[in-house]
C-alpha cells in the first residue's frame, strides 16, 4: 500500500485543507469512490473556487471512464465489447482503446505475464477465497482454455478491437486505475493548478511538488506488518507509482498461502509472498508493471526491467529465513528523487 502526502498530516475528506492568505497557494484534499477504490486529489490552487472547480472536472473524468472500463457496470463500453459478435470489429472510445493497446503491448513484451483476458481465473481465486475450496487441476485448465490475450486484436488504421474467440471475458483492474489517475491529473494541469498529486488505492500520479518541498514524499508499507526495516518513502514529482501485492488479499489452504494475484499462464493464484513497487512516468505504466512483475518474480523481474529506461522497481519478499528486498537499477528512476529512510536526506529534503 502507498501513503502519499506532502509534509505533515493529509487534509481531512471534506473539500479543503487549512486556509490561507487568499491569493496564495493554498492546500486542499478531496476523495471520491470510483472504480472500486478511494480517489484522492491532493493540490495546491489560489481559491478554494478554483480547487472546487477543478476537483468536479477531475472526478467527472474518473467516472466517465470507469463507465468505459468497468466490469462490473451491465452497460459499460467493456461489456458491451464483450457482447459483441466474436471476429466483428468494434470501434471503442478513446479510454478503451488506449487502456487495451498499452495492456496488449505489456502482454507482448512480458510473454503474457500481464493479460486482460485472466478475468475467469481471477473469478475462480475469488470464489476460492470465499468458500477456501481450492481448485483441481481440471478445473484450472478449463478456466485457462478461455485466457488468452493473443486473441485480443487492435485494428490497423482506427481505433477498433475484435475479440477473436467468443465467451473472452476481460479484466482491466490492473490497469485503468493507474490510467484514470493520469487523466485526472491532465485534467487539474488544463485547469491551471499543476502542484497536484491524485491517489488511487496503491496507484499515484504526482505533478509539481508542493510549493518549496522537494517532492510529495510517498511512505510504501512493509509487506509484514511485523517486519521493520522494510518500509521505505520515495520522493515523487512529475512521475508515477504503484504497488501490488496480497498482504490483504489472499488464502490459506493445505499450509499454502495463494495470493489474488493469479499468474495468467498458469491459472495458478501466486504462492510466492511478494510486494513490488515501480516508479516510471506515467501511472498508467506503473499499475499494469507492478502486476506483470508481480508474476514474473523478483529474479526474472529484474533481468526484464534491466536497461529499460525511465522505470525501475523494488520487490520485497517473504523468505523462508526472512524478508528479502530487491532493487532494480537506478530505482526509483531516472530524474527522480530517491528513496529514503535516512533522516538526514529527508531533512534536506525538506529545506529543498
Amino acid at each position: 500500500m502507498l501513503l502519499a502526502g506532502g509534509w505533515g498530516a493529509m487534509g481531512g475528506w471534506g473539500c479543503r485543507g487549512p486556509g490561507a492568505a487568499q491569493g496564495r497557494l493554498q492546500r486542499f484534499s478531496y476523495a471520491e469512490l470510483h472504480m472500486g477504490t478511494v480517489f484522492q486529489l491532493t493540490l495546491y490552487a489560489a481559491s478554494e473556487a478554483a480547487a472546487n472547480q477543478a476537483s468536479e472536472l477531475a472526478f467527472e473524468r474518473i467516472a466517465q471512464i470507469d463507465a468505459r472500463l468497468s466490469d462490473y457496470h451491465p452497460r459499460s463500453e467493456l461489456r458491451l465489447l464483450e457482447a459483441h459478435p466474436a471476429g466483428q470489429p468494434l470501434r471503442v472510445s478513446e479510454d478503451l482503446w488506449e487502456v487495451v493497446r498499452s495492456a496488449q503491448a505489456l502482454a507482448r513484451a512480458t510473454g503474457g505475464a500481464f493479460d486482460i483476458t485472466v478475468r475467469p481465473a481471477v473469478e475462480l481465486w475469488r470464489q476460492v477465497r470465499r468458500t477456501r475450496r481450492l481448485p483441481g487441476c481440471e478445473e484450472v485448465e478449463r478456466v485457462l482454455q478461455r485466457v488468452d490475450y493473443r486473441q485480443v486484436q487492435l485494428g490497423i488504421g482506427g481505433r477498433s478491437i475484435t475479440l477473436k474467440r467468443p465467451g473472452l471475458r476481460l479484466d482491466l483492474g490492473g490497469i485503468a486505475k493507474g490510467y484514470a489517475a493520469d487523466q485526472a491529473l491532465g485534467v487539474l494541469r488544463r485547469s491551471g493548478i499543476r502542484r497536484a498529486m491524485v491517489a488511487a488505492g496503491g496507484d499515484i500520479a504526482a505533478g509539481d511538488p508542493p510549493p518549496g518541498r522537494f517532492g510529495w514524499r510517498i511512505g510504501i508499507d512493509s509487506l509484514d506488518a511485523g517486519s521493520e526495516g522494510v518500509q521505505a518513502r520515495v520522493w515523487l514529482k512529475n512521475a508515477a507509482i504503484s504497488t501490488s501485492g496480497d498482504t490483504e488479499q489472499y488464502v490459506e489452504i493445505g499450509g499454502k498461502r495463494y495470493s489474488h494475484i493469479v499468474d495468467p499462464r498458469t491459472g495458478w493464484g501466486l504462492e510466492r509472498r511478494t510486494g513490488v513497487t515501480v516508479v516510471g512516468g506515467k501511472a498508467i505504466q506503473t499499475d499494469s508493471l507492478a502486476t506483470a512483475l508481480s508474476v514474473l518474480g523478483p529474479e526474472r523481474g529484474m533481468e526484464w526491467i534491466g536497461g529499460k529506461r525511465g522505470v525501475s522497481a523494488r520487490w520485497v519478499t517473504m523468505e523462508a529465513d526472512g524478508v528479502r528486498c530487491w532493487r532494480s537499477a537506478g530505482y526509483p528512476a531516472p530524474g527522480i528523487p530517491g528513496e529514503s529512510g535516512d533522516p538526514a536526506m529527508d531533512a534536506q529534503a525538506r529545506k529543498a
